[in-house]
């Protein structure tokens, strides 16, 4: 079964969200739901009460209601209560709230925007421009940032189709082809830049042309792994350690020739805004 997980937003309120590929079904974590519709200051032992209660009465939710691994506040993954959409309905009933009827409306709108984006991949593309448009960065950089998520599906759906395992083996290789690229691994690029290794996205804070040096690394790690029909974990590793070296000679000789290095320490949220236009990124400080 195919998950993607993701944050959704109900009036600036995140909602832990898992799309089931095979179901085309959103699951959602109930604590989030509760404290969106509760302002509970304790959602968590809201829910376990309310459930408690629906046992007693009777209620088939809490036994139909699945456990997902979640993201958590300290970056690590839990099972958690989630409900799909039909569930997350009946469960609204049973907690008095203002905001019941608006959030039904979210999560139509949420399901609705998702079977679409099924259907229009380009739909999913803008959305993603509007989101970063409305953080801040120019669309300039928005443009390259698209194009380096395409070229990174590109580079994953090759590793699937290659017999690579999902998630560690992903992450490994990402690291070589990183460390070939900028002499970093991307936690250690992390450190160089200030950010947060669980909360913060690596290249959301790259300039113009770390995004391109990267984009080159992973593009070349898929011309190479192709051209050798590399299988499984050991031989696109070695792709990926080449694919890396060709970005990485290309970046050595642009900073050869212009006396400048392409790593920088700044990121979206500390750019200077002298600096700002010449890289192609504008500061917001509510990212």
């Amino acid at each position: 079964m195919i998950r993607e997980t993701a944050i959704k937003l109900f009036e600036s309120k995140k909602v832990r969200s898992v799309w089931d590929s095979e179901k085309e079904t959103w699951f959602f974590s109930i604590v989030d739901v509760v404290e969106v519709l509760t302002d509970s200051p304790n959602p968590r032992k809201y829910w376990s009460v309310l459930k408690t209660r629906l046992k007693k009465e009777g209620s088939q939710l809490t036994t139909i209601c699945s456990q997902l691994k979640l993201k958590a506040a300290d970056g690590k993954y839990y099972f958690s209560d989630v409900a799909d959409t039909e569930q997350l309905l009946r469960l609204i009933q049973s907690i008095p709230s203002p905001r019941a009827e608006p959030f039904k409306r979210w999560l139509a709108r949420v399901g609705y925007e998702r079977l679409e984006e099924i259907e229009n991949p380009e739909l999913a593309a803008q959305r993603m421009r509007e989101l970063y448009r409305a953080k801040g960065y120019s669309d300039e950089w928005i443009e390259k940032r698209v194009r380096g998520i395409a070229i990174r599906d590109e580079l994953t759906n090759e590793w699937e189709k290659r017999g690579v395992k999902e998630q560690r083996e992903y992450s490994i290789l990402t690291a070589e082809i990183s460390r070939a690229t900028f002499g970093m691994t991307p936690t250690e690029y992390k450190e160089f830049k200030g950010l947060e290794k669980q909360r913060d996205n690596l290249r959301d804070h790259m300039t113009d042309l770390e995004l391109i040096f990267t984009m080159l690394g992973e593009a070349s790690t898929t011309e190479i792994a192709r051209n050798r029909d590399a299988q499984r974990y050991e031989e696109n590793q070695d792709a990926a350690v080449e694919g890396g070296t060709v970005a990485g000679n290309a970046r050595k000789d642009l900073e050869l020739k212009s006396g400048k290095r392409v790593s920088t320490r700044e990121n979206f949220k500390e750019i200077p805004e002298a600096k700002k236009k010449k890289i192609g990124l504008k500061k917001n400080d509510n990212y």
